[in-house]
């Protein structure tokens, strides 16, 4: 059986503690009958690195992408701020500066 993720800030290391589920990385107690209850689980977005992205973190990208129909390309290293998490097969709709509005797969970008 896998215990569902910390509704607080979404941690796969939830661990039970009698009738209860906790987060060791947040602290977070909730009850095991209620998530059980629910049944739904919100989806986590990971970065390359495994760390779990949110809305407005600024990532980095980690290899040299170029984007389809550009004659440019978005260099190792370019930080990309305040990014929006969709869920699609690009998972990061973001700005690029000189590049304009784009979507990235969270597999390319580290969270900084």
């Amino acid at each position: 059986m896998s215990l569902p993720p910390c509704p607080s800030c979404q941690s796969v290391y939830t661990y039970e503690d009698g009738p209860n589920l906790v987060c060791p990385e947040c602290g977070h107690e909730w009850s095991a009958q209620a998530a059980s209850a629910t049944g739904e689980t919100a989806r986590v977005w990971r970065d390359a690195s495994g760390n779990t992205l949110q809305d407005g973190d600024t990532v980095t990208v980690i290899k040299d992408l170029k984007p389809k129909g550009s004659g440019g390309v978005i260099k190792q290293g370019t930080k990309v701020k305040n990014i929006r998490l969709v869920d699609a097969d690009h998972d990061i709709d973001c700005k690029i500066e000189g590049f304009g509005a784009m979507s990235l797969k969270s597999a390319f970008v580290r969270k900084v």
